[in-house]
Order: C-alpha cells, then sequence, then structure tokens
C-alpha cells in the first residue's frame, strides 16, 4: 500500500488549523459572584511520519512506513476580570527567580503610589 505523503500533510494541517484557535487555548469564561475567569492552558502538538522501500541482493521488494503523534496540554491559570481590573491568577505557584519577576509589577506599583505620596 503507497501513502501519498502530501495529502497526509494536508489532512494534518487542515487537522492543526481546526484544533488550534484561540477558543480551544484560551477556554470558555466563567462568572465567579463579581469575577469573570477566563482559563488559559498550553497546547503542544507534535507528529511524524516516514517511510521507505527497497530492494535486497535477490530483487525482493520490500517497503514500510510509520507515523506517531502526540498532544500535550497544561493548565497555565486564570484570566480574572472585575471591573476595569484584570489580572493574571497562575494554577502554579513560581519559585526562585521567576516569582521575583512576577511580583515586580505589584512592588512597582506600590513604589509609585508611596512616591506620589511623596509629591503631595
Amino acid at each position: 500500500m503507497k501513502t501519498n505523503f502530501d495529502e497526509v500533510l494536508t489532512k494534518v494541517t487542515d487537522f492543526l488549523k481546526n484544533e488550534a484557535k484561540t477558543e480551544t487555548v484560551i477556554g470558555k469564561e466563567f462568572k465567579l459572584g463579581e469575577f469573570t475567569c477566563v482559563p488559559v492552558i498550553r497546547i503542544g502538538l507534535g507528529f511524524g511520519y516516514g517511510g521507505g522501500e527497497g530492494e535486497d541482493l535477490n530483487k525482493a521488494h520490500g517497503g514500510g512506513s510509520g507515523a506517531g503523534a502526540g498532544v500535550g496540554i497544561e493548565p497555565l491559570g486564570f484570566l480574572v476580570t472585575r471591573q476595569q481590573e484584570i489580572f493574571f491568577v497562575p494554577s502554579k505557584s513560581s519559585k526562585g527567580l521567576s516569582a521575583a519577576f512576577e511580583k515586580m509589577p505589584d512592588v512597582l506599583e506600590k513604589f509609585l503610589d508611596k512616591e506620589k505620596v511623596k509629591a503631595n
């Protein structure tokens, strides 16, 4: 059985176009009291396909092919809004340097608020 690689690639590409949409990656929003929450996830898709054919010294002909695919889904957290506020709530806590960078906007905001108070 001979496989048309172009046809397989076209079908896989069409599948990826249909599945890797914002709605798939972000999720549907829901209300939690006065908060609107939107789940955010990361999706990874991978695939591979290969085949070959040949003859041995006795002119015996053979061929083969194989394919593999994988999908990974990881919850990242939630985009949360309340009136004009919007923030991101991660689903797992960070440690070390990445935790410091995540807190930087809050630290900067507090610093700027103190500077405003000093100026007045």
